[in-house]
C-alpha cells in the first residue's frame, strides 16, 4: 500500500539499531508496534522476535494485523474462498457503488462503478460466511485483507482518500482481482489490539516498545476513511464532497498536545528499550524528543537521509522525490 510514513525502505536500519542496543538475539523478546499502521515493522520482525504486539487505533490497520501479524498457523483451503470472492457477481445496491462510484449518482468517483460493485458483492459474501459459521476468525481475517489491499491497488486517488480523482486513472481503470494477502507462519502467539496507544500503554509490556506515532497534522482516519468503511461495512450517512465518516482524531497530529501525549505514554511504557521512529518534518523538535526521554534512562539516537516519494497533486500518480532524514530516538529505561 502506498501509505504515509511507511518504513518498508527503512527496515534494515531499524533491524540494525534495535539489535544493536538489545543484542543479536531477539528470539525470546516481546516485540511492541503500537502504531502499526500497515504493520510493515511487526510483519518484519515476526519471524525474528519471540512474540509481536500489534496495535493501531485505526480499524483497517487492525484488519490487516489480524491477519499478518495474529494469524501464525496455516489456513487450509483459503485459497478456494478468495476464488470465490472473485467469483462473486457485482451487486448495484452495496454501501460503496452506492456512496462512493460516479455510477450511481454519489457524486463521488473513489472506484470505477464495477469495482465498487464487486467490493460489494465480495463484503457482504464474507460477512455472510463469518455470520453464518462458515469460516473461522482467523480466515475471517484473511478474506478481509485481501479484499481491503486489493480495493486499495484499483482506488481513483493519488494515493490517500483525502479526495478523489476527476476522471478514473488507468490502475482504477482495471478490473478488482482480489488477491491473497499471505503472512508468515511461525507457530507462535501474537497479540493484536485496536486502541488508542496512550490506553493501551498501561496493559501491555515486554522488552522493546517501536514508536512511529503521526509527526504532523494529517490525519489518518481522514487520509483512509474509506479502507475504515470497507473493512466495518456499516451504514453511515457520508459527509461532504468525500463521503467522511466521523473519525479519530490524535492528539499526536496537533501542535498544542502532542509533547503531553508522548510524556505521558514514555514514561507508562513497562519496557526496557524504547524506539521512537520521528523524521526532521515533525511537530516535536529533537530537543523535545531528546528532553522528555533522557528523564527515564539512557537516550542515544541514530539518523540516516532517504528519499521519501510524495504524490505530486498536479498529475495522476506521478511522484517527486523529498529527501528526508529519518531519526531513531533510543531509550534504554532504567
Amino acid at each position: 500500500m502506498n501509505y504515509i510514513g511507511s518504513k518498508y525502505s527503512l527496515l534494515p536500519f531499524v533491524e540494525a539499531a534495535v539489535r544493536d542496543v538489545t543484542g543479536d538475539d531477539l528470539s525470546r523478546m516481546v516485540f511492541c508496534d503500537i502504531f502499526a499502521g500497515t504493520g510493515i515493522v511487526g510483519r518484519y520482525f515476526k519471524p525474528l522476535a519471540g512474540k509481536v504486539i500489534s496495535n493501531d487505533v485505526e480499524y483497517y490497520s487492525y484488519v490487516l494485523n489480524k491477519n499478518y501479524i495474529w494469524n501464525h498457523e496455516d489456513i487450509p483451503g483459503k485459497a478456494a474462498f478468495i476464488s470465490e470472492l472473485n467469483a462473486c457477481e457485482p451487486i448495484n445496491t452495496g454501501f460503496i457503488y452506492n456512496n462512493y462510484c460516479i455510477g450511481s449518482g454519489s457524486g463521488r468517483q473513489y472506484f470505477s462503478d464495477e469495482n465498487g460493485m464487486k467490493i460489494d458483492a465480495a463484503r457482504q459474501r464474507i460477512e455472510q460466511w463469518r455470520q453464518s459459521g462458515a469460516i473461522s476468525e482467523h480466515l475471517y481475517f484473511f478474506l478481509l485483507c485481501s479484499l481491503v489491499e486489493s480495493a486499495d491497488k484499483v482506488a481513483n486517488t493519488a494515493s490517500v482518500y483525502g479526495a478523489f480523482l476527476k476522471h478514473l486513472k488507468k490502475t482504477a481503470a482495471k478490473d478488482m482481482v482480489i488477491e491473497p494477502a499471505e503472512f508468515t507462519v511461525n507457530g507462535r502467539r501474537h497479540d493484536v489490539y485496536n486502541e488508542d496507544a496512550n490506553r493501551l500503554i498501561s496493559s501491555v509490556s515486554g522488552d522493546i516498545l517501536y514508536l512511529d506515532p503521526p509527526y504532523n497534522a494529517r490525519q489518518y482516519g481522514a487520509n483512509y476513511h474509506l479502507l475504515n468503511t470497507i473493512a466495518k461495512y456499516r451504514p453511515f450517512v457520508p459527509q461532504g464532497k468525500t463521503g467522511l465518516d466521523s473519525y479519530y482524531k490524535s492528539k499526536y497530529c496537533r501542535a498544542g498536545s502532542v509533547r503531553t501525549e508522548f510524556a505521558s505514554l514514555i514514561r507508562r511504557a513497562s519496557f526496557r528499550y524504547v524506539i521512537l521512529s520521528y523524521n526532521n518534518e515533525g511537530l516535536m523538535s529533537l530537543d523535545d524528543i531528546r528532553r522528555i526521554m533522557s528523564e527515564y534512562g539512557r537516550y542515544d539516537r541514530v539518523e540516516r537521509k532517504y528519499h521519501r516519494f510524495k504524490a505530486d497533486k498536479t498529475e495522476n500518480r506521478r511522484h517527486k522525490a523529498s529527501e528526508t532524514v529519518e531519526y531513531l530516538h533510543i531509550l534504554e529505561k532504567f
